[in-house]
């Protein structure tokens, strides 16, 4: 699923949550990955609005593999620093 969906509102694509069904905007980006898969310095990216932050974390933090939760705009600065 691409993270960024034209919105009927809006030309601009928009980043939504990737909770099954919700199409409200993303605050959070929940970075994360699986060490059976991935080497430990990638990062996979899941986006929450407030509503599904908590259920989203809990999901990876049980598998073990949640590494991080930040605002999507500290996210955008980060790699923009990159």
């Amino acid at each position: 699923m691409n993270i960024f969906e034209t919105r009927p509102e809006s030309a601009a694509p928009s980043p939504v949550c990737s909770a099954k069904g919700c199409r409200d905007a993303a605050v959070w980006v929940l970075a994360w990955n699986n060490p059976k898969l991935h080497t430990p310095e990638r990062r996979k990216t899941w986006l929450a609005c407030d509503e599904h932050r908590a259920h989203l974390s809990s999901f990876l933090d049980v598998r073990g593999f949640l590494k991080d939760v930040v605002t999507l705009a500290q996210w955008e600065s980060s790699a923009a620093d990159r």
